[in-house]
């Protein structure tokens, strides 16, 4: 079900969502830490499916590609919306079928953002049904031109810079019932957040353009977690 929002609005409407508290830790000896755990320990590995958006007008192999493990999606600012005459950003996305309103959910994928890649949406939670006057987001990451390239939640919480042209792996978790969304980055938890309130979700993940230029997203070893 695409997204209904006005072009360009989304972002900004969203952004106070990242307001949430980063974790922190105590340090430890090394004699006596501990095991550094996983975020994964006690998940299970579960059977995901999913579609494809893209501009209507196109076909899929022109801005998508699956290669060696590598799925590619791109798109252009000047490309049209996923529906003839909708108001939305173009985009080139997977559209995970598994929606959710309750329990615990985690994506998880090692995440390439080309140079250039500017007001890009790269994972998401959606929500696809919600009740009216709430938001239809619960949760972004973008990239902007920014530091070598800039990973924001929304357009404001720094998580990471230089991220252009480099594999990093992301975990987007999401306790549904708790109302807490996690993200971590090659494993380390760097913001918590909490979401907007009931709804029924599901991921997506590629482009959601609502910048300039051309946008990319690459992804390997997609995995989909529940507990």
């Amino acid at each position: 079900m695409p997204m209904t929002s006005s072009r360009r609005t989304v972002l900004t409407a969203g952004g106070l969502l990242a307001a949430g508290a980063v974790c922190s830790t105590a340090s430890a000896s090394p004699a006596a830490a501990a095991p550094t755990a996983s975020p994964t320990d006690g998940w299970t590995k579960t059977p995901f499916t999913y579609s494809m958006h893209k501009p209507w007008n196109l076909d899929l192999s022109d801005r998508y590609s699956d290669s060696g493990g590598v799925r590619r999606m791109w798109v252009y600012d000047t490309d049209e919306p996923l529906s003839e005459g909708s108001s939305t950003d173009p985009r080139t996305e997977m559209r995970w079928k598994q929606e959710y309103t309750s329990g615990r959910h985690m994506w998880d994928a090692d995440v390439y953002l080309p140079s250039g890649t500017n007001g890009a949406t790269f994972a998401q939670i959606l929500r696809v049904i919600h009740p009216e006057g709430t938001p239809a987001t619960d949760f972004m990451l973008n990239i902007y031109n920014a530091n070598g390239g800039t990973v924001r939640a929304f357009d404001r919480t720094v998580l990471k810079t230089g991220a252009y042209d480099t594999w990093f792996n992301v975990k987007l978790a999401h306790d549904a019932s708790a109302g807490s969304v996690k993200v971590y980055l090659d494993d380390t938890l760097v913001l918590t957040a909490q979401d907007r309130g009931p709804a029924t979700r599901h991921f997506k993940n590629g482009v959601y353009h609502h910048g300039t230029g051309r946008a990319e997203a690459r992804f390997r070893n997609i995995t989909y977690w529940t507990r």
